[in-house]
């Protein structure tokens, strides 16, 4: 992974750096490694370091997160670069309260920072973890009641030394071996002290409280092209979902159940609706979008957002769900 630094690089006097360990750390939350290596990657080649990430323009950050998902963290990504290039001179403190204190950083992102790059004995506690410790300790209760006690159980484990070496590889065993189905037990250097794998219990484990079923909403987007070849595109609110991302105007999202969405087009056109809805998957509910397309002439206004001329109009700085409508809408 091109944000580690490896036991034998550490041991030869090579530190890892704070930047890349927390900026990895905030692209992996709810994402996946093979997701965020080539934005890690593009991330770094852009802004090698937290001052110039600071420096950056909010719209060009936000662009370069299109597609990763949950865009609060691109949000806050920015705030924390600027609280640690304005009131710490660009280095990370190498404190465990001080960290917790920055925007954006939470109690695990707090923990993983300052025991991957710092050598603090922060327990440092994600999915990975939390289920090696639930079949370690043979621990029944389910998640996320169980999370308390898992975070003890491994509060009692974590090292006074090489505590950074010891988080990541607690984290890669529960990646590659202690993994949620059928779990290589016979490769596990744990196994003999496993009380989840003597009991026989281990592949059920954590048991997990079932989730509730996620609503629908529904909303429409607009996509209305000025007859130049420029797209009419509008900067969303900064807070809530997808905030401060380049999108397609809209209707509100309203739950399924409470009827249709209300018509609102950001401009006077003979609007068209597709066939198909745009649909994607958000933390907490489903989306559908109705999409509506139009093409306007040169000299009609709108009421919100503004017209991207078509050589600076890039699909891949939309988020997922209105590339979706574009895609759909695109080949009409």
């Amino acid at each position: 992974m091109p944000w580690r630094t490896g036991p034998r690089a550490r041991a030869a006097g090579i530190r890892p750096d704070p930047y890349r360990v927390w900026l990895s750390e905030i692209m992996l939350q709810q994402t996946t490694v093979a997701a965020v290596r080539p934005y890690f990657e593009a991330f770094t080649a852009r802004w090698p370091d937290v001052t110039a990430l600071a420096a950056a323009e909010d719209a060009e950050v936000m662009a370069a997160w299109a597609g990763l998902g949950y865009y609060a963290r691109a949000r806050n990504l920015l705030k924390c670069a600027r609280a640690v290039a304005g009131e710490h001179g660009g280095v990370f403190p190498a404190d465990h309260a001080a960290l917790l204190k920055l925007p954006g950083i939470g109690p695990y992102t707090a923990a993983a920072v300052a025991a991957i790059a710092f050598d603090i004995p922060a327990t440092v506690v994600d999915g990975n973890v939390e289920r090696v410790m639930a079949r370690l300790h043979d621990e029944p209760t389910p998640l996320p009641a169980a999370k308390p006690v898992l975070t003890r159980l491994a509060a009692d484990l974590t090292p006074e030394t090489r505590p950074g070496d010891y988080a990541q590889a607690v984290m890669d065993l529960g990646a590659t071996i202690c993994t949620p189905r059928n779990p290589a037990c016979g490769l596990c250097p744990w196994r003999p002290s496993c009380a989840g794998w003597h009991a026989g219990t281990a592949p059920a484990l954590p048991a997990k409280t079932p989730k509730a079923r996620k609503p629908i909403r529904r909303g429409i987007a607009y996509l209305a092209r000025r007859v130049d070849g420029a797209w009419l595109l509008e900067t969303r609110p900064e807070k809530g979902l997808l905030g401060g991302m380049l999108g397609w105007p809209g209707s509100d999202w309203i739950d399924a159940a409470a009827g249709a969405p209300t018509d609102a087009p950001p401009i006077r056109a003979e609007w068209k609706t597709l066939p198909e809805e745009a649909r994607h998957t958000f933390t907490h509910f489903h989306l559908r979008l109705e999409i509506r397309t139009a093409l306007v002439p040169m000299d009609r206004t709108p009421e919100r957002g503004g017209f991207v001329p078509l050589e600076e109009f890039r699909p891949a700085d939309l988020p997922t769900v209105m590339r979706k409508a574009f895609d759909l809408a695109r080949p009409r």
